[in-house]
């Protein structure tokens, strides 16, 4: 197997994905631009600074579009992801973030597979079925699962909005369970950003007594399938621990990490 080219990855990722502005959005969710930031409010429960790079920005300046962000979402309330890279500059930045009153959440692997090169051939075990949804009360079983799995309840909070952007642009957006009889036992939903030669894979949790079995496997899969009759190039995903290495099993490489950086009105 040839490997992969790390570095046209990853400027393929900070170019297509980091930045994308979708061309439909659901009813209520804004972006808007501060500089090299692009903001987001209105989906879920909080909002979202992404950047390709913040151009060469240093020291005072860095200071100053952390500041803007703070009393942006600070106005309305709202606390806010600052979606950081490994390779993002300047090297201080989480330092920067940290003094401003953003925590970390636990780092992610940016993982990206070339269609034509990775495992697509998984199927579900005996027992389970994969459908794709399309409908809200679907996602009913979907908040199930993640409570079970996450121990939260309101999970049908985030789940409505994942539903509404749906409804907004169904093209781009493609929802799966792996169904065991009338429960859902993994879930795991496909983006697919215009103008981009990415599908970006999300979701994936597992019942703890239905892992090992194949079924996440079989989710990225036929999500895989789906970007490939689209006529896409790569599929990403932000994973965690547990599923980087199923997914270098594949044939996805690790291009670089995501942590999210959190602020809160609390804090």
């Amino acid at each position: 197997m040839t490997e992969p080219d790390v570095a046209a990855l990853r400027r393929a990722y900070d170019e297509q994905l980091r930045v994308h502005v979708p061309t439909r959005q659901p009813e209520g969710v804004r972006m808007s631009w501060d500089g090299p930031l692009l903001r987001t409010i209105g989906f879920g429960g909080r909002g979202w600074v992404e950047y390709r790079d913040l151009g060469g920005a240093q020291g005072a300046d860095v200071d100053a579009l952390i500041e803007r962000q703070v009393r942006f979402f600070g106005e309305l309330g709202q606390g806010f992801e600052w979606k950081h890279h490994g390779h993002d500059l300047p090297a201080d930045l989480t330092e920067r973030l940290r003094a401003a009153g953003f925590a970390p959440e636990p780092t992610e692997t940016i993982m990206i597979g070339d269609l034509a090169s990775i495992d697509l051939g998984a199927r579900p075990p005996d027992g389970v079925v994969l459908r794709e949804i399309t409908e809200r009360s679907d996602l009913r079983g979907i908040a199930a699962l993640e409570d079970a799995v996450w121990g939260e309840e309101g999970t049908i909070g985030w789940l409505d909005h994942l539903g509404a952007e749906r409804e907004a642009d169904p093209d781009r957006l493609a929802i799966f369970v792996a169904e065991a009889g009338h429960v859902v036992v993994s879930a795991g939903w496909i983006r697919l950003p215009q103008n981009t030669g990415f599908g970006t894979l999300w979701g994936g949790a597992t019942l703890r007594e239905w892992r090992g079995k194949g079924i996440y496997r079989s989710l990225v899969a036929v999500r895989g399938r789906l970007a490939q009759a689209r006529g896409l190039r790569y599929l990403e995903t932000d994973a965690s621990d547990d599923s980087r290495p199923i997914l270098e099993r594949l044939g996805f490489a690790p291009v670089t990490t995501t942590t999210p950086w959190i602020w809160s009105p609390q804090r």
